[in-house]
């Protein structure tokens, strides 16, 4: 982390500090260096661009919208914006006309910058809004302005320095909407005090700094992203390679060689799953047998680990070997042998897989936080991971359990508010600070909290029994590498079901290796499609308790995609929906009981 004689009150001053700390490094680049900033040319470019902002009109307290991909210059608009005084905001690509419209409707923005990919969809949204301009940033549609033309028209009375010096901790720093499982999104405000308190609360702990790189691919539209691979870039100075295609977060990472590393749990799945078909694959039976014992001792010192157990010597002295022999190779390989602090979150991840990841020796924390958060409230260390819970409070962070279970949270990285929306603020914070997460939780006598669920979507059955839909899936995704989804469903039902969806790119890849041909729909009713996925339930019905095994499930033909009908921008699933959409399907799984 930067020593700095005053700690920054403001994402400006920090940004401002950085840049003359480290004016030659390379602050942002494509995995192929075509387009690289160093600190420097960073700066300039965000000088640049504010006064051009300026002149199109944005003014201190504004919004700015940007629908962009992972590219430099989502860093350079945004960051540009925020020293012109505005709150810049991302939204999510794959949001419809209308959904656009909703947002850019509570945002209130009169500029959004775009690529050129956007541009047919925004106009279509952007009638009855408020926006008077729109910045393409890789070409020049009808009815759309350039980067080029933005600095062009720079205001000469714009005074750049004055303006982001002007930046209270207490303004908008940036709006996160977010995922509508429950409704339409909400657009959390977060101010400069918000991130900082954020940054300052993790930094201490993940340590970044200048020496350290990270790839961003996740949307910036998610706190997540806009936490750890920008605010977090500005105020510490880390190296930012962004991709502009997630799919390609696997394969990039051998180039890029990232020091810190965040992941939803997919990518942990299908990077086990990688993992598993190479081994599978492996045609020297002397090898196979190798690897599967170093995992074996990587996955017995995690656990001891974890479970705060001491490591026999013997173990360590394996452990070593395997390491030696295997694990590092395999980190080698992946493009993960150089991190030292990663992240998992956005959902829950199976125990079973993140003990995988631990045992190949990438030192996974999984944490836990909400847009309303700033980001991470709760993360465990990377020295004592303790698997099943998403670790201890960060510092300057206070959370309890209220008496219906429900985990509570205050402190100084809570959201200003949802915007435009006191009621549902009040109805989340309250009278006494509290955040009212919606989470399900414990916390045990090392301050270690662990997740049930979602407080309206636990399962209970016609029993009475309560159950946590998120573990059952866990176990079933853990279990089969080829779901891109699965939903349990049994509230108020005599027994668990569940609805499978195959990951288009998971399936395609059995079908290559046994020989399979079809479409999308035809390989999911293949007799060895079936056959493999009826074997990978029995597996995950064997590590769950009797009452919530899966006794019917149905595979269903279709793709399930972000922002569609069953998932959110952010992967997580939309239950009501998906029971009202899959009505006919769930009855007939429970017909015949």
């Amino acid at each position: 982390m930067n020593s700095r004689n005053a700690a920054p009150t403001t994402l400006c001053q920090a940004f401002q500090a950085t840049a003359a700390k480290y004016p030659d490094r390379v602050a942002l680049r494509t995995p192929d260096d075509s387009v690289s900033y160093t600190w420097r040319a960073y700066a300039d470019k965000v000088r640049a661009l504010a006064a051009g902002l300026a002149g199109l009109g944005v003014k201190p307290g504004d919004t700015v919208g940007l629908m962009l991909t992972n590219r430099p210059e989502f860093h350079l608009v945004d960051t540009a914006a925020m020293h012109a005084g505005a709150a810049p905001f991302s939204i999510y690509n794959s949001l419809t006309a209308e959904q656009i419209t909703f947002v850019l409707g509570n945002a209130g923005n009169k500029v959004m910058i775009c690529e050129k990919q956007f541009v047919p969809v925004l106009q279509q949204a952007i009638p009855g809004t408020s926006i008077e301009k729109l910045v393409c940033i890789d070409g020049n549609p009808e009815g759309t302005v350039t980067l080029d033309d933005v600095e062009a028209a720079a205001d000469p009375s714009f005074d750049f320095d004055a303006t982001w010096q002007a930046v209270q901790p207490s303004d908008l720093l940036t709006l996160i909407y977010t995922s509508g499982t429950t409704g339409p999104p909400k657009g959390v405000e977060l101010t400069h005090a918000n991130l900082i308190a954020e940054i300052e609360a993790t930094a201490p702990i993940l340590e970044p700094g200048p020496d350290d790189r990270i790839v961003s691919y996740l949307p910036d539209a998610h706190i997540a992203n806009r936490w750890g691979a920008h605010y977090t870039n500005i105020y510490t100075g880390l190296q930012i390679t962004t991709l502009d295609d997630l799919k390609q977060a696997i394969a990039v990472l051998p180039t890029v060689r990232p020091t810190i590393f965040g992941a939803v749990p997919q990518v942990w799945y299908k990077l086990k799953a990688a993992i598993d078909k190479t081994l599978a694959d492996e045609p020297s039976a002397v090898k196979k047998k190798l690897a599967l014992w170093s995992i074996d001792v990587g996955r017995r010192r995690a656990r001891l680990m974890s479970d705060g157990k001491p490591v026999p010597k013997t173990l360590e002295l394996q452990h070593a070997l395997a390491d030696r022999l295997v694990l590092s190779a395999i980190r080698k390989k992946l493009g993960l042998d150089q991190v030292r602090a990663a992240v998992t979150g956005a959902a829950a991840i199976s125990p079973e897989v993140l003990e995988f990841v631990l045992a190949l020796g990438i030192p996974c924390s999984e944490v836990w936080g909400m847009s309303e958060t700033s980001c991470v409230v709760t993360l465990n260390r990377p020295n004592a991971i303790r698997i099943g819970t998403v670790g201890q409070a960060v510092p300057g962070v206070e959370i309890k359990i209220a008496e219906d279970g429900e985990l509570l949270v205050r402190g100084p990285l809570l959201m200003k508010g949802y915007r435009n929306d006191p009621e549902k603020t009040a109805e989340a914070v309250d009278a006494a600070g509290w955040l009212h997460t919606g989470d399900i939780a414990e916390i045990d006598a090392d301050g270690y909290v662990r997740l049930i669920d979602r407080k309206k979507e636990l399962i209970v059955n016609a029993a009475g029994k309560n159950m946590s839909p998120a573990n059952i899936e866990g176990a079933l995704r853990a279990a089969c590498p080829m779901l891109g989804g699965a939903v349990a469903i049994g509230n108020d039902r005599p027994y668990n079901v569940a609805l499978l969806a195959l990951d288009p790119d998971a399936l395609t890849a059995f079908a290559a290796e046994h020989g399979l041909t079809g479409t999308h729909e035809e390989l999911a009713k293949d007799p060895v499609v079936v056959d493999t996925i009826e074997k990978a339930v029995a597996v995950a019905n064997a590590k769950l308790s009797r009452v919530e095994q899966i006794k019917k499930y149905a595979v269903l033909p279709n793709v399930w995609e972000p922002s569609g009908d069953e998932l959110t921008p952010t992967m997580k699933l939309k239950r009501k929906p998906i029971d009202a959409k899959y009505a006919e399907e769930i009855g007939k799984l429970y017909t015949n009981a």
